[in-house]
């Protein structure tokens, strides 16, 4: 265990050198969030939430910070590896006596590291320039952490199973960047949650992402605006419990399915 853990320690050194190598890659991640703050803090500047006169933008402003969560980690990675298994990098490093935990380690390290560049981001520009509110109790804090920790860790978890999914590393954004819109759209992202159709909250609430923005916006709004919540409570407590549940079948489902080569080779 230490010595997968030393050497995972490595890895993510190597992974954040590699990140920021890719320009195009590292400033979709960092800009695509703070972009679609901006745009729709803007568009609709003047609309208030109805329950105690929340901004949109800092509704809003949990949804993306959630979202985040997944552009860096799910997202991210179920590109990503595919397209290190088309050019043979996942073939050599399968030649390393590096263990596999060690590379998901590498990898969770440098998605991780990306989450905080790109919070930090999104805040300053938030406060700075929509009058967002930052957490004012250092029990919203904490809870900020442990739903980042634990949305990070499920969803790096999946992206690094769903990366098996794509074929072709060419072919993976066509197939990952539908399914987080669509999570995105059901999630209350773009809209207050219990706007939605109640087949889509249903839907939603299977995923980590709707879990993530329900505990989101508990960090970032006031306490009256649970009472739009679908349960009528932030329900931190069934966030964690899913969001906890979606770890472990991440890292099962990581650990049976995650392959060096592509299938048939």
């Amino acid at each position: 265990m230490n010595r997968s853990l030393r050497l995972g320690r490595l890895r993510a050194g190597i992974e954040l050198k590699q990140f920021f190598r890719d320009r195009e890659s590292a400033l979709f991640n960092f800009m695509l969030p703070m972009i679609l703050l901006i745009i729709f803090a803007s568009v609709f500047a003047n609309q208030l939430i109805g329950f105690e006169q929340v901004t949109f933008a800092q509704y809003f402003l949990a949804g993306m910070i959630a979202s985040g969560i997944l552009y860096t980690s799910f997202q991210n990675l179920a590109i990503a590896i595919p397209m290190e298994r088309d050019d043979g990098t996942l073939k050599r490093l399968e030649g390393l006596p590096m263990p596999k935990a060690s590379y998901f380690i590498g990898k969770a390290g440098m998605v991780f590291t990306a989450y905080a560049a790109q919070i930090a981001i999104l805040l300053i520009v938030g406060v700075l320039f929509y009058g967002i509110d930052l957490p004012s109790t250092p029990y919203r804090w904490f809870t900020f952490i442990w739903v980042s920790v634990l949305g990070l860790l499920s969803c790096t978890l999946l992206g690094l199973a769903f990366s098996v999914v794509p074929k072709q590393g060419r072919g993976a954004s066509a197939i990952v960047a539908p399914i987080v819109l669509i999570l995105q759209f059901t999630s209350g992202v773009f809209f207050v949650f219990t706007q939605l159709p109640t087949w889509m909250q249903n839907f939603a609430s299977f995923f980590p992402l709707k879990w993530l923005t329900q505990a989101m916006r508990y960090v970032f709004l006031p306490d009256g605006a649970q009472v739009v919540e679908a349960s009528g409570t932030w329900d931190l407590g069934m966030c964690a419990l899913v969001l906890g549940a979606w770890t472990i079948a991440g890292f099962l489902l990581a650990l049976k399915v995650f392959r060096w080569s592509a299938r048939g080779q």
